[in-house]
C-alpha cells in the first residue's frame, strides 16, 4: 500500500480555472489542468464600455469538474484518487454573487438564468464607482472609522459597493437575494453540499480586505452604518455573517454528490477559501517584509509581517491589513494595480486591429489561412515588441505613460482615473509606445513599494509570481531596475494553485501549520533579476515625471474642475 498523500489546489483566475494535483511530501506537481470559461470567452454578460464584467456560475462549476477529473486522469486515475486527502480553493476577488436561502447563485435559479445582475460580479467590474464614493463619504459621519483596516478608502471593486449597486439597479435581485457571497466562499460550500446560505463559512481574507469585517468591530460594522447609507440595505447585514475563518480551517468534507462526480472519497477535506494572491503568496514562499507580486491581468501585492510589528499602525491607501488573511497568526497587507497584463493585452489588441478586422476579407488568401496567420502573428506580437523595445537607446526616450487604464487600485484607490501617454511624435513607433507602457506599469509597482516604505513598513525584496513574471524577461528586468531591488521568480508554474494545495495539506492534517506546508512543499525559485544601477538616474528622473503627470491627471479628473473653453 502506498503511504503517499496528495492534495488538489484549485485556482480561479479571470479567464480560466486551473487545478493541480500535488504530492504533499515535496510539492511535486503530479498533473495539472486548465479550463477556459466558455461563456466568458464569448464576452457574454459583459459590457466593457461601462466597465461591466460578470461571470456565469456554470463557467465555474464546469471548470471545477473538468480540471479535477482531468488532473486525476492524467495522474493515474483511481490508483491515485483514493490517496487525495484535501482540496482548497482560491479565486479572484472581490467577486461576489447574490444567492437564495439555499446558497444557490440566483443565475442558477428559474427566471434569472440570463440576468447579469444574478451572476458573479467580477473583481474588475467598476459599475459601482458612485456607490464606493458614497461609502467613503458616509464613513466620515461616524465616530468609529470603519474604513481604517482597508486603507481608509473603499473601492468600487469591493463587496459592499457592488451589493448596493446591484440592489439599486435591479429590484428583482433585491427581492430574491437572501445573502451576498464571495466566489472563494461559495466554491467550498458547493463542494461540501451545503444547502443553507447561513452556514457558509466566510473567509477571513475576503471579509477583512473587502467587506469591512474586523476583529475590533466584533464583525461587520453595525446595522446603522448600512441602513443609513441606503434604506435598501436595511436588515441585510443580519443575513450575512459575524464569524470568519482562516484558510487552515476545514469548511467540511466532500459531499456524496461531488465525490461521485469527481471520483473521490467523501473523506476528502475541503478548506475555507481565500483570494488568489493571498494563497499565491504562500505558494510563492513569502517571507516577512518581502512583497509577493502576483502579476497577471492585474497585480495583487501581498506582504506579511508579525502582528506585534504593526500594533497601533494603520497603513493608508492600501487594500487592507488583516490578521491571518495570508498566514494565520501574521498580519496580511494587500495592495495592487488594477491593470498590469491587461495594459499589454490592450495595446496588442489595439495594434492588431487590421488582423482582427481586415485579414479575413483578403482576396489573396483563403479564410482558413487568414485565421491561421492571425493566430500566428498574435502570439508573436508581445515577444517581438519586447525585443525591439529592449534594443532602443536610453537617450531616445521621449514617451511617458500613466498605467491607470483600469483605474488605480493602490495607492489610494480611484477607479475613475484613466491612463494617458505624452511625448508622442512622428517618430513614435509601436516599440517606443510599448516601452512607455511597460515603464508605466513598473512605476505603478514602485508607487506601491514607496507607500509601504513611507508608512514605516520596509520592503526587503520582491517575489514575482504569475504569467508575466515567468514569461517577460524584459518587463521583469525593467521592474528590478525601477525598484532598485532584486526580484526572485518562483519556479512553480501555477503558484496560486500550489498555495491552495499547501492549505489543503494543512486542512487534511498532513502538515500541522501553513509554515510547515511551505517548508515541505515549496519548490524554490528559478531566476533572480538584479537591478542595473547604471539606469538608476534615468528611471528616477522618469519616475518623478510620472508622478507629476499623474498628479496633473488626477487633479483634472475632478468633476468639479471645468476647463477653460477657447
Amino acid at each position: 500500500m502506498s503511504t503517499a498523500n496528495y492534495v488538489i489546489g484549485v485556482d480561479y483566475g479571470t479567464d480560466s480555472v486551473r487545478s493541480v494535483l500535488v504530492d504533499t511530501a515535496n510539492g511535486k506537481e503530479i498533473s495539472s489542468s486548465v479550463f477556459l470559461y466558455p461563456r466568458w470567452q464569448k464576452g457574454l454578460y459583459c459590457k466593457p464600455s461601462i466597465n461591466q464584467f460578470r461571470q456565469h456560475p456554470l463557467d465555474y462549476i464546469e471548470g471545477l469538474e473538468h480540471t479535477i477529473k482531468d488532473c486525476l486522469a492524467k495522474g493515474g486515475g483511481q490508483e491515485i484518487a483514493h490517496l487525495v486527502k484535501g482540496i482548497s480553493i482560491d479565486t479572484t476577488g472581490s467577486s461576489p454573487v447574490a444567492v437564495d436561502e439555499k446558497g444557490i447563485p440566483l443565475a442558477l435559479t428559474p427566471g434569472f438564468e440570463e440576468n447579469p445582475n444574478a451572476m458573479f460580479v467580477l473583481w474588475k467590474d467598476h459599475t459601482a464607482v458612485k456607490e464606493a464614493a458614497e461609502i467613503n463619504e458616509h464613513a466620515t459621519k461616524f465616530s468609529v472609522n470603519y474604513l481604517k483596516y482597508v486603507g481608509g478608502i473603499y473601492s468600487s471593486e469591493w463587496f459592499w459597493s457592488k451589493l448596493l449597486r446591484i440592489f439599486r439597479v435591479d429590484s428583482s435581485i433585491k427581492k430574491a437575494a437572501k445573502s451576498w457571497v464571495e466566489h472563494c466562499d461559495w466554491i467550498p460550500f458547493l463542494l461540501c453540499g451545503g444547502n443553507d446560505a447561513s452556514e457558509i463559512k466566510r473567509s477571513r481574507c475576503a471579509a477583512g480586505h473587502k467587506a469591512l469585517w474586523a476583529e475590533e468591530f466584533g464583525g461587520l460594522p453595525p446595522e446603522e452604518f448600512f441602513s443609513s447609507l441606503d434604506p435598501l440595505l436595511t436588515g441585510f447585514r443580519s443575513s450575512l455573517f459575524n464569524d470568519t475563518y482562516t484558510s487552515d480551517v476545514s469548511a467540511g468534507t466532500l459531499s456524496t454528490e461531488w465525490a461521485g462526480r469527481l471520483g473521490l472519497n467523501t473523506t476528502v477535506a475541503i478548506g475555507v477559501g481565500a483570494f488568489d494572491a493571498h494563497m499565491g503568496a504562500v505558494g510563492g514562499q513569502i517571507e516577512p517584509y518581502f512583497l509577493s507580486k502576483v502579476m497577471g491581468t492585474s497585480t495583487c501585492d501581498i506582504l506579511v509581517a508579525p502582528n506585534q510589528d504593526l500594533e497601533g499602525k494603520l497603513i493608508s491607501g492600501i487594500c487592507g491589513q488583516v490578521n491571518g488573511s495570508v498566514i494565520p497568526g501574521m498580519a496580511g497587507l494587500e495592495a495592487g494595480q488594477s491593470a498590469f497584463g491587461d495594459v499589454y493585452a490592450w495595446f496588442k489588441n489595439l495594434i492588431s486591429w487590421p488582423l482582427n478586422n481586415l485579414l479575413t476579407e483578403s482576396t489573396l488568401i483563403d479564410e482558413a489561412t487568414a485565421l491561421a496567420l492571425k493566430e500566428e502573428l498574435e502570439h508573436k506580437i508581445i515577444a517581438n515588441l519586447s525585443k525591439q523595445a529592449s534594443e532602443l537607446p536610453d537617450e531616445d526616450y521621449a514617451e511617458l505613460a500613466i498605467d491607470w487604464l483600469n483605474g488605480r487600485r493602490t495607492p489610494d484607490a480611484n477607479q475613475e482615473l484613466k491612463g494617458a501617454i505624452t511625448g508622442l511624435s512622428l517618430g513614435t513607433d509601436a516599440p517606443r509606445f510599448f516601452r512607455a507602457l511597460a515603464e508605466a506599469t513598473c512605476f505603478g509597482a514602485k508607487s506601491i513599494v514607496d507607500r509601504f516604505k513611507d508608512e514605516g513598513v520596509p520592503v526587503k525584496g520582491i517575489i514575482g509570481i504569475g504569467g508575466v513574471a515567468k514569461k517577460s524577461t524584459y518587463i521583469m528586468q525593467m521592474m528590478a531596475d525601477v525598484l532598485e531591488m532584486p526580484i526572485r521568480i518562483h519556479r512553480f508554474e501555477h503558484t496560486c494553485a500550489l498555495g491552495a494545495a499547501m492549505f489543503a495539506s494543512v486542512v487534511a492534517g498532513i502538515h500541522p501549520t501553513v509554515e510547515d506546508a511551505m517548508a515541505a512543499m515549496g519548490t524554490g525559485f528559478e531566476k533572480e533579476y538584479q537591478p542595473n544601477f547604471k539606469k538608476r538616474k534615468m528611471y528616477r528622473e522618469h519616475y518623478h515625471k510620472y508622478q507629476s503627470l499623474g498628479r496633473y491627471l488626477e487633479r483634472h479628473n475632478n468633476k468639479e474642475y471645468q476647463p477653460y473653453l477657447a
